[in-house]
């Protein structure tokens, strides 16, 4: 396990994790086209590689059981993102972005969502060290989130409404009515303006900081340590931007997601009650066992969820293809 990380540890890690988004940036700044499909396909490969280097990294120095922790936390975080994309689709769709500043749009709002996450996840991590009753009332959240996923469901117009927070910055900023290329501010009549960029970034961050609710109690059902949580986050962060523009409209055929990621959600909060009754020195319930479940046993279960909701999805969608198919009839 990775508990008590000398901070050496932490400084390279961070210092490691700059690197990446500095490179990332510099990409983005002599980038003068839309994204394009190979672009993303190359960029979400070398971010999921990252990641398993990272993870065999874990293994080598840390053990197994870390890289496993790592792992399931990682793909969690990330299947529970792709759910968000479409919340930015309709983020960039209602304020009319421009395609070439839609990846800047997404670099800065996940860069800032992504130093709002540590916060939230160190003090998740002292709140759980301090009492381990935290564990019910995630495990509750988290099985609260899944029936509401699976009832209600996340992927449509009504998942994003400006909130107070944006239209105060309407009202604070000098903003311009219209966009400037990729610019955050530009000159209109002599006077110094914000373009509408400021505001979508905005609403993306904050976004990601409203999911981080869902993601991270997740994320601590499968593992208390802080090091682990937060490079699972980071990593999953940083491929989102690129994934966003890879599967866009593979989104619109996985119809199934919104039960895939309930049942996800659903298991860990379970995972964590059980834990919180194993930790009361509660192992049975009346006549039922408490199992359990350990790490291997999770990663299984989750990426299990996702092939099969992912199947089962594109099924769906290619029968409905099919049938919605007018046949044509050749009258003699």
């Amino acid at each position: 396990m990775t508990d008590d990380v000398p901070t050496w540890v932490w400084v390279a890690t961070v210092a490691g994790l700059l690197g990446i988004v500095v490179i990332d940036l510099v990409v983005i700044g002599r980038r003068r086209r839309a994204v394009t499909m190979r672009d993303a396909t190359t960029w979400v490969l070398i971010y999921v590689g990252l990641a398993m280097a990272f993870a065999v990294g874990l293994a080598v120095f840390a053990g197994p059981t870390a890289a496993g922790e790592f792992v399931a936390g990682y793909v969690t975080e990330y299947s529970l993102s792709v759910d968000n994309l479409f919340v930015f689709m309709i983020i960039m769709a209602r304020f009319a972005v421009p395609l070439l500043a839609q990846d800047k749009v997404l670099y800065i709002g996940i860069v800032v969502s992504m130093v709002l996450r540590a916060v939230f996840i160190l003090a998740g991590a002292a709140a759980i060290s301090a009492a381990s009753w935290v564990f019910y009332i995630f495990g509750a959240f988290l099985v609260y989130t899944a029936v509401r996923l699976a009832l209600e469901g996340e992927n449509d117009e009504a998942d994003f409404q400006e909130n107070a927070v944006l239209r105060g910055l309407r009202r604070i900023l000098p903003l311009s009515h219209d966009y400037d290329g990729a610019k955050l501010a530009t000159r209109l009549d002599g006077r110094r303006m914000v373009t509408p960029l400021v505001i979508v970034i905005s609403a993306i961050g904050m976004a990601n900081v409203i999911f981080a609710l869902d993601s991270i109690p997740a994320i601590f059902g499968l593992t208390q340590d802080a090091y682990i949580v937060l490079t699972a986050n980071a990593f999953a962060l940083m491929g989102l931007r690129q994934l966003y523009f890879l599967i866009g409209g593979l989104l619109e055929r996985v119809v199934y997601l919104n039960v895939g990621l309930s049942v996800i959600l659903a298991f860990i909060g379970v995972k964590l009650i059980i834990e919180a009754l194993h930790g009361s020195h509660i192992d049975d319930l009346g006549a039922i066992h408490l199992p359990h479940i350990g790490i291997l046993t999770s990663l299984g279960f989750i990426v299990g969820t996702l092939l099969v909701t992912t199947i089962v999805s594109l099924l769906k969608t290619s029968r409905d293809n099919r049938r919605t198919e007018i046949p044509v009839r050749i009258d003699d």
